[in-house]
């Protein structure tokens, strides 16, 4: 990867809300540029136990044409049910997966699995693959997913007549951790006249505007960094109907490089 300059930021607070295990390159880069960064999980992701459905999934899966994964947490998943299963990775080798982004993909490599990545990292930039563009009408195509995950991409599918498998491997839940942070969060908030915080999906803007509860003002000092242009739409749908200004960028996808060089940029633009 292209190094990025050690350009420093100037009495920045980030506010880094990317899962415990996803979030440390990122907060490294940040704090040595001198960035103050506050870890606030806004998701965590817990396993669905094995199940009668998720048998049934499993046995479709050999028929389906494509996978779709959204998330290295889906791979780790979908891998171990598939141990229960009795299938084996070989037995998949001849469908096509899909992977939401690079580290999905390095997490499938591992498992000696190719798969294509959109260069949008998101439910649109995977909907314009010319994998699922040119797949038979009646082709099949199953998602490993967490609960709440793609329902867009899977409702788009279907609309054009696909046969969709759900696999919901996980739910997604705001950490007990980060609930309990809300004084100490709503107290750095205030004590700063600006902030800028990453918000990868609806649900952890959801949780974001939980936590803020009563003191919703605090949206107006934020800067939010929101993956993909449907994400930023709900963002600017809440602006409207709240009338409450707030400010932000569009991601590509989740990478520090990327992150970095946005608010370099935007800084540079102060």
């Amino acid at each position: 990867a292209q190094a990025i300059c050690l350009k420093r930021f100037i009495k920045m607070l980030f506010i880094n809300t990317r899962p415990v295990d996803r979030a440390a390159s990122l907060t490294m880069a940040l704090e040595q540029r001198a960035v103050e960064v506050y870890g606030l999980p806004l998701l965590e992701l817990l396993p669905r136990a094995w199940d009668h459905d998720l048998a049934r999934l499993y046995r479709q899966l050999v028929y389906t044409q494509v996978i779709v994964v959204v998330s290295p947490s889906a791979v780790q998943f979908g891998m171990a049910h598939l141990l229960q299963s009795g299938l084996t990775v070989s037995d998949l080798q001849h469908i096509q997966w899909i992977a939401v982004g690079q580290k999905t993909a390095q997490a499938l490599a591992e498992y000696g699995l190719g798969s294509v990545v959109p260069e949008v990292e998101t439910s649109e930039g995977m909907l314009q693959l010319p994998v699922l563009q040119n797949l038979a009408s009646d082709a099949s195509i199953a998602f490993w997913r967490g609960e709440g995950g793609r329902q867009f991409m899977m409702d788009t599918l279907m609309q054009h007549g696909r046969l969709i498998l759900n696999f919901v491997l996980y739910e997604r839940r705001c950490p007990n951790e980060t609930m309990q942070q809300q004084a100490e969060l709503i107290q750095c908030l205030s004590e700063h006249n600006h902030y800028v915080a990453l918000i990868s999906s609806e649900a952890s803007w959801l949780n974001w505007l939980a936590l803020l509860d009563t003191n919703i003002q605090l949206l107006q000092q934020g800067h939010f960094l929101v993956l993909g242009e449907r994400l930023a739409q709900i963002l600017k749908q809440y602006q409207q109907q709240m009338h409450v200004p707030f400010k932000m960028s569009v991601l590509k996808d989740l990478k520090t490089a990327t992150i970095v060089q946005l608010l370099q940029s935007e800084q540079g633009n102060a």
